[in-house]
């Protein structure tokens, strides 16, 4: 895993939850994992990884991912096995 995919994980992993951690950093690493990525209505974007799909909407006007979403991300991750 390339460094910068990394330090996003250990991002995610932050205790207390990080708020700067960007949705292109985090759809990069979905990438780096092998997922499929689609867009969806709204703003939303559909995200297959670990045999399933998870939807999360597009932060906006900010480019960081709020809270909310990171212990989602950190939950999931944790259930399959990723850790920094």
């Amino acid at each position: 895993m390339k460094r910068k995919h990394r330090q996003t994980l250990e991002l995610i992993f932050s205790h207390p939850t990080s708020t700067k951690v960007e949705w292109h950093d985090i759809e990069a690493l979905f990438r780096e994992l092998g997922a499929q990525i689609t867009e969806r209505e709204g703003s939303r974007v559909g995200v297959r990884l670990f045999g399933e799909r998870r939807v999360f909407h597009l932060p906006h006007p900010s480019p960081d991912t709020d809270k909310g979403a990171l212990v989602s991300i950190r939950k999931w991750f944790e259930e399959n096995g990723v850790k920094p």
